[in-house]
């Protein structure tokens, strides 16, 4: 099947309609909009300002920013220019930087809004052109604001085939230094393209992009598509005014993380307890006002559509977040696939707990040992120069993602675990955690979880519990967490039951390095922090690890 490329989805877009509203930045606290003919303007721009560096079709340039409407117009204007484009994570660490920089042979970087600019100010001594978008970010040779005043609009842009390279995405490193997924235009066409007419996106519609466009899960189910339909895009100024510019967008598309729909429901929770809460949403009338309530105070109430991606995430909060009339549906995919793969969409209550069925650009299969094989037009082709990993990756040209799942009757997949994932314990049976962590996840007090016990001789888990109840009364919450132990361990097969759930003192963040960029749980930082507070804590079903007594 052909599709129509990125740029020419914005020139059709920008010829239909070039003074529409097209990308709003609040920028302290006002809301600067650009309009379609503006964005092109500004990608053919900065497109002759790669130029003027000396670069050539081909070459690499990295973007390290958090989102803005300057990381799009980038991304275009590689595009435009016949270049690749190599996203960098802005939370990345010094060490993650200087690889990817020099692993991928990028000839410039863009740099943007950044929480913290030290690692990439110790990266970026020089050596590289710089180009620094309109923010407080690390110093550079050249100036966003210097080139949309000074350059002039390229005016034969480059046309890509679909066959050609578009961008190198590299993973999130949860097992060691990130692999660069090379992704061709065919690859992002045929996503955006097909999940715009699956989301049956259109002008009409608002999207917040604010997962970072590092990820391709923003890009592939976010930018892409709406690009693909005319939507018109918001962006986030900072953390702090998250749930303003949100209301101030009025998303009708909405996509988040299990992490930040926990976030969301906690702080539902920190308002009004949730068992008061889920008296109040049964009573007929006032319950759909508590819920409306609660959807306008997330500032999503507008939307049509929700979705989550990028890690599993509990059908409980699934179910409780359908009692306050948002429907969520469940997604899958990978850096590979270029994102979103198979999903419950259109949303069908029956099919919470799985992943739903294919996206019509792929092809979906198990292999005899259960792990998901997938194939089509969205699967990449190879690692950027790592032949021995591409080799071992494909199967009969069937790609191997490393998930175990099961394939219902009704053609939905439900994810039971990563095949690396599954542990071997002291007794020599095999425990899948994903299943155990999804069902502890019950408990609203409980915001992550890690199912550990390889070589034990039964599994633990560690939780760290919200936010707000971190430094809360332990003896108020120890009934409630010994319940969900003994409910969870009532389900499992013998050699599966958890031996103890042990409360982490602390969150896992990026930032203390047990999350990814992408928020999943580095499995073996948790187990390597949390393996002797394990041992020593044998023989207690709920415990603290402030209350562990090491020898």
């Amino acid at each position: 099947m052909t599709y129509p490329t990125p740029l020419e989805a914005l020139l059709r877009h920008t010829k239909n309609h070039p003074d529409r509203p097209f990308l709003h930045q609040p920028v302290n606290r006002k809301l600067l909009i650009t309009t379609w003919k503006q964005a092109e303007t500004q990608a053919r721009q900065v497109a002759t300002g790669l130029v003027s560096l000396g670069l050539t079709k081909g070459d690499k340039v990295a973007i390290l920013a958090k989102n803005s409407a300057e990381w799009f117009i980038t991304d275009w204007a590689i595009m435009m220019a016949g270049m690749i484009s190599v996203p960098i994570y802005a939370t990345a660490g010094e060490k993650t930087i200087r690889y990817i920089l020099e692993h991928s042979e990028a000839k410039a970087v863009f740099v943007g809004k950044l929480d913290d600019k030290a690692a990439a100010s110790a990266v970026l001594t020089g050596e590289l052109p710089v180009i620094a978008y309109p923010y407080d970010t690390v110093s550079a040779q050249h100036q966003w604001r210097d080139w949309i005043r000074d350059m002039e609009p390229m005016e034969h842009i480059y046309a890509p085939t679909l066959d050609e390279t578009m961008s190198i995405v590299y993973t999130s490193g949860s097992t060691g230094n990130p692999k660069g997924v090379v992704l061709t235009y065919l690859n992002y066409a045929s996503v955006s393209d097909t999940h715009a007419r699956s989301f049956e996106a259109s002008g009409e519609d608002r999207m917040v992009s604010y997962l970072p466009l590092a990820h391709i899960t923003e890009r592939g189910v976010v930018e892409g598509p709406g690009l693909y339909a005319g939507a018109s895009f918001y962006f986030v100024e900072s953390l702090d005014t998250f749930v303003d510019d949100l209301k101030v967008a009025q998303p009708t598309l909405f996509v988040s993380v299990p992490r930040l729909w926990t976030r969301f429901q906690t702080g539902v929770f920190e308002k009004m307890p949730a068992q008061k809460l889920s008296r109040l949403l049964k009573i007929p009338v006032l319950g759909k006002l508590v819920a409306r309530k609660i959807r306008k105070g997330l500032g999503i109430d507008a939307a049509r559509l929700y979705g989550s991606g990028s890690a599993p995430i509990s059908p409980s909060i699934l179910q409780w977040y359908r009692t306050i009339g948002i429907d969520i549906c469940e997604g899958w995919g990978m850096s590979e696939t270029t994102g979103l793969s198979c999903t419950n969409m259109p949303f069908d209550p029956e099919l919470i707990g799985t992943i739903g069925r294919p996206c019509d650009c792929v092809e979906m299969k198990l292999s005899d040992q259960g792990e998901i094989l997938i194939r089509g037009d969205a699967v990449f082709k190879q690692y950027y120069k790592n032949p021995e990993a591409t080799e071992a990756s494909f199967v009969d040209g069937w790609f191997r993602t490393g998930d175990k799942a099961q394939l219902l009757n009704n053609g939905a997949f439900k994810i039971i675990g990563r095949v690396k994932e599954e542990f071997k314990t002291g007794k020599g049976k095999y425990v899948a955690p994903v299943p155990i962590e999804s069902a502890l996840a019950s408990n609203p007090d409980i915001e992550q979880i890690c199912v550990m016990g390889s070589g034990r001789k039964q599994p633990v888990a560690v939780v760290v519990l919200a936010e707000h109840l971190m430094h809360s009364d332990k003896a108020l919450l120890r009934p409630s967490l010994e319940t969900t132990l003994h409910e969870v361990n009532a389900g499992l097969e013998s050699h599966q039951k958890l031996d103890c759930l042990i409360v982490a003192q602390d969150s896992w963040t990026i930032e203390n390095e047990f999350l990814t960029p992408t928020l999943k749980i580095r499995r073996a930082a948790v187990e390597d922090r949390y393996n002797r507070i394990a041992q020593a804590a044998e023989g207690q079903a709920v415990i603290w690890e402030d209350e562990v007594k090491l020898g």
